[in-house]
């Protein structure tokens, strides 16, 4: 088997376990929401005063709760052992491809939507061994089974040689840390996005009823908040080294640091609308949920630099889209 069979072949078997683990992320969700939901009702039960329990909460309530809790442990187990496994075919897949390019594989689209996806999935691995997140799984997983089935069935591209441009030392320096601090923004983003929708919930908002129930496993609004500023404020840093370290590059490559080109405008836009979100969440007092937006559009944003910046225009960065 050679490097590039073994890569497509690990990072087909990546995908398919990432979707597992988001199947079970969901359902784990939707468990323990069944679990709070039944707590809530047992504990509004009123009890009368010294009388004998019913048969319904002494005899029926306990063993449905004891079911609901290992139906809730085992999605949880099949979702983290998943989502390991996945991470390491992952890995696999990427340093395959690496070896087969004779490079960094960060020189396409193709390549670097396989590696950021597999920092995604890391980012969210070291977050949860430092805190219990597994209510982001489902959005992390999910994320990573879309970009690797994209990347496979639409923006595979064979190994090629590098452009001059990136035959350089700061392909490694410059690229690593964009994709690094990609999987970082999209755990935020996940972040940002459950914000949204428990704040609606936590307002009454219609459209998140019964349907939306499993948000209530999520944490409150204000704690999401929170870990996103935490997870943006690390990634605002990383970027803001992406850009100097890539005007360097420009420097080295074509002799100016800036030169007012599609990618590094839009490197630029990201850059602004993270630090606004930093700077409007810290001293204007925009909390809730017109950071969490500000957030998203930092995201979007970043995600049309990779897709329409890099496919539908010219500029000097062309080759990043091939």
């Amino acid at each position: 088997m050679n490097p590039t069979d073994l890569s497509v072949m690990a990072l087909g078997g990546a995908t398919v376990l990432y979707a597992i683990a988001m199947v079970a992320y969901a359902i784990r969700l939707a468990r323990v929401a069944d679990e709070k939901v039944a707590a809530r009702a047992a504990a509004a039960v009123p009890v009368g005063a010294g009388g004998p329990a019913t048969p319904s909460t002494s005899g029926g309530e306990a063993p449905a709760a004891s079911s609901r809790g290992a139906r809730s442990a085992k999605a949880a187990g099949i979702a983290r052992s998943s989502t390991l496994v996945g991470a390491v075919l992952h890995g696999v897949g990427l340093a395959a491809r690496g070896i087969d390019a004779g490079h960094v594989p960060w020189s396409n689209m193709y390549e670097y939507t396989i590696s950021g996806s597999f920092f995604a999935v890391v980012a969210f691995l070291v977050l949860q061994r430092r805190r219990d997140v597994a209510y982001l799984g489902a959005g992390v997983t999910g994320m990573a089974t879309i970009s690797l089935g994209l990347a496979l069935t639409v923006l595979y591209k064979d190994v090629d040689t590098l452009p001059p441009a990136l035959q350089s030392y700061w392909l490694i320096i410059h690229v690593s840390i964009a994709t690094i601090v990609t999987g970082i923004f999209a755990v935020s983003f996940v972040v940002s996005a459950l914000q949204l929708m428990r704040d609606s919930r936590d307002g009454g908002s219609r459209w998140t009823g019964d349907r939306m129930r499993w948000l209530d496993a999520v944490p409150a609004a204000s704690s999401l908040e929170a870990l996103s500023f935490r997870l943006n404020a690390v990634g605002f840093v990383l970027w803001t080294f992406t850009v100097m370290a890539g005007a360097i590059w420009a420097e080295h490559a074509w002799g100016r640091y800036w030169g007012w080109d599609p990618k590094e405008v839009w490197s630029f836009v990201i850059w602004v609308l993270y630090a606004a979100y930093l700077h409007a969440r810290t001293t204007q007092g925009w909390a809730g949920r017109r950071s969490a937006w500000l957030a998203i559009a930092g995201f979007t944003a970043l995600i049309m630099n990779f897709t329409v910046v890099n496919l539908f225009f010219q500029g000097l960065h062309t080759y990043a889209g091939s």
